[in-house]
């Protein structure tokens, strides 16, 4: 059975979104800003799906345009949500860890010291705690849940078996889905060579099109070239350590 994928944008048409995935059962990854349960319940109905039977709340990443209304749905749909547990202590807080931030060039700089990133939402205390794949066969997709860390220590992914990839921030459209079909690195990551790494690594497993958080959707192909330009500005030396991965003029 081919799973449907439906963007339900929470900001405009493709600046946040969200994925309800309807296999033999529904599955919604990611929850938006803390004021995006309306406009997410309204999205899942649109699509035809009582969001009262959701079968599983994915969370990729602990950043609150991701996870803001996700206690909130956690309630109203009574779907248990999946997270992974390098970010548990974002999600238990209902703020992420500023600190932790690597901007990326001048927009990152800038973007890191708004309102948005530095919301706080309603704790979240998931009901499942991931620390590797999880096979998502169980609750009626053909598709499991990769560990991509990077863009934060606990981000995933959600792989399908038909070849669509929902992958979170790994990167965005640019400028954070303004330019909703051009490859980019997001304002930050914990830790950027990580977050290259793993979405290469993801990439090795042969997705066609990335569903991504800001903007997309996007051929694989197309990431793979832009990936490529990107590694080889990377220095050498800039392999490991994370003295050394706080270094993040290189990254365009």
């Amino acid at each position: 059975m081919k799973t449907k994928i439906v963007k339900i944008p929470v900001l405009g048409d493709h600046l946040v979104n969200t994925y309800l995935s309807i296999g033999r059962r529904p599955i919604l990854v990611d929850c938006g800003m803390p004021s995006s349960g309306d406009r997410i319940w309204e999205g899942v109905t649109a699509a035809g799906v009582d969001p009262t039977d959701l079968e599983i709340i994915i969370i990729t990443h602990g950043h609150v345009d991701h996870f803001g209304a996700a206690a909130e749905l956690q309630t109203r749909t009574g779907a248990p949500v999946a997270a992974h547990e390098a970010d548990l202590e974002t999600y238990l807080a209902g703020h992420s860890d500023r600190t932790r931030r690597q901007p990326i060039g001048v927009f990152g700089h800038v973007f890191t010291r708004t309102p948005p990133p530095n919301e706080v939402t309603r704790p979240l205390h998931p009901d499942l705690i991931l620390s590797g794949d999880y096979e998502l066969e169980r609750h009626g997709v053909e598709a499991r849940i990769i560990p991509t860390p990077g863009h934060t220590p606990g981000s995933v992914s959600v792989l399908l078996d038909q070849g669509d990839l929902i992958a979170g921030d790994m990167l965005t459209g640019g400028f954070l889905g303004l330019l909703q079909y051009r490859p980019s690195n997001p304002p930050f990551h914990d830790d950027p060579v990580q977050a290259l790494d793993s979405l290469q690594a993801a990439l090795n497993l042969g997705p066609h099109t990335l569903h991504i958080g800001h903007g997309g959707p996007m051929p694989a192909g197309d990431v793979q070239r832009w990936l490529d330009r990107q590694n080889r500005h990377r220095p050498i030396s800039l392999t490991s350590g994370p003295a050394e991965r706080g270094r993040t003029a290189w990254w365009r």
